[in-house]
């Protein structure tokens, strides 16, 4: 069962307990400052925050001591030749993920950036090179800006028991595969459908919000986008749609999997990519237990008018029974129940950008 909370957030690192009586605030950390995302190293419990400083720039902050003291951890560079598609210098813009490698790579950090860059670190963090394997995939000229104006990384899938088999969410590139440590890299969006472009099942162009693979099953990988909800049973090969016309999870963002049945999910649904609020005016998770052939809506607990929550792509969580979101709006909900039920810890936060569940 979980005891933590970290919170990325417009006004810092929020950090919430879990004690006999619920969820408690714990500490506030770069107060002020916007935390992209903020994560807990399980290997040896160490605290990451990416820090968006706007006229300063990206920071890295790490904590070894559970967030009682800091240090700078120099951010990574891009190198003097890369480009970004459009021909100008690639910089550091914006740091959308920081991901704690494997058991079997104690060293091992990786980071998803915007202008589109995967940087890997084996020493813990002390240093950063640029994955120029995905970087100088001959597709990268065509990927463009999603939420933001140049490509970003968001989302990291790795094999539980293969290190070097990899999964990347590119916005707008798509999903890209590596099964040797990210030397080479292919496309993997066969079935997906991107209705902007002019080609809606172009192999390259498309728009995961978020790739989350089933950890007992890697092979299921579930993903948002803008045009519906994906579900792979064979490791990207082919992606089919499970949100047909009328369902509730039509667009979104987040998304999580059970940890070991795969044909479990829980999204949270928005209108649509142009009225980016909660569906019906009521705040809802929708989940399924069948791989999305049929969907249900949890609303006990939340609110159901008036409600203008939107979840970004890193704002739910899931470990065990425990379900937890943030919104947009500063509102922190937990559910134990497997999200048949929620509780409102916070309505006063800052808007979030991410929620990460620790040990």
């Amino acid at each position: 069962m979980s005891s933590r909370l970290l919170l990325g957030t417009r006004k810092g690192l929020v950090v919430y307990t879990r004690g006999p009586s619920g969820w408690r605030l714990s500490s506030v950390h770069h107060g002020g400052n916007p935390v992209s995302y903020a994560v807990e190293d399980p290997r040896d419990g160490s605290w990451w925050a990416a820090l968006d400083h706007g006229h300063w720039g990206q920071k890295l902050q790490r904590s070894r001591d559970q967030g009682r003291s800091w240090e700078e951890v120099k951010a990574p560079a891009y190198p003097e030749d890369a480009l970004r598609g459009d021909g100008k210098p690639a910089t550091l813009e914006y740091i959308w993920l920081i991901a704690p490698g494997p058991a079997s790579q104690p060293g091992r950090i990786y980071l998803g950036t915007n202008p589109g860059g995967l940087f890997v670190s084996d020493d813990g963090g002390d240093t950063f090179t640029l994955c120029r394997g995905l970087w100088d995939h001959p597709s990268r000229v065509q990927w463009s800006g999603g939420g933001k104006d140049t490509p970003g990384i968001h989302s990291l899938v790795i094999h539980p028991n293969d290190p070097d088999h990899l999964m990347v969410g590119v916005s707008c590139g798509g999903v890209f595969e590596s099964r040797d440590g990210g030397q080479r890299w292919a496309p993997r969006t066969k079935g997906l459908v991107a209705s902007f472009l002019p080609d809606p099942e172009a192999e390259i162009g498309h728009d995961p919000h978020l790739i989350v693979a089933c950890p007992s099953r890697p092979e299921v990988l579930w993903q948002q986008n803008h045009c519906g909800v994906f579900r792979s049973v064979d490791g990207g090969a082919r992606w089919a749609e499970v949100s047909g016309p009328g369902a509730a999870p039509r667009f979104g963002f987040a998304v999580a999997v059970d940890e070991v049945n795969p044909d479990r999910a829980w999204l949270v649904p928005a209108v649509s990519d142009e009225r980016r609020m909660a569906a019906e005016g009521g705040l809802s998770v929708s989940t399924t237990a069948d791989g999305g052939q049929t969907w249900r809506e949890l609303r006990v607990g939340l609110p159901q008018e008036g409600c203008f929550d939107l979840v970004y792509r890193h704002g739910l969580d899931k470990r065990g029974p425990t379900l937890v979101f943030g919104s947009t709006t500063g509102n922190l909900y937990v559910s134990e129940d497997e999200g048949e039920s929620w509780a409102l810890v916070s309505h006063t936060l800052a808007p979030i950008y991410s929620v990460r569940l620790s040990a």
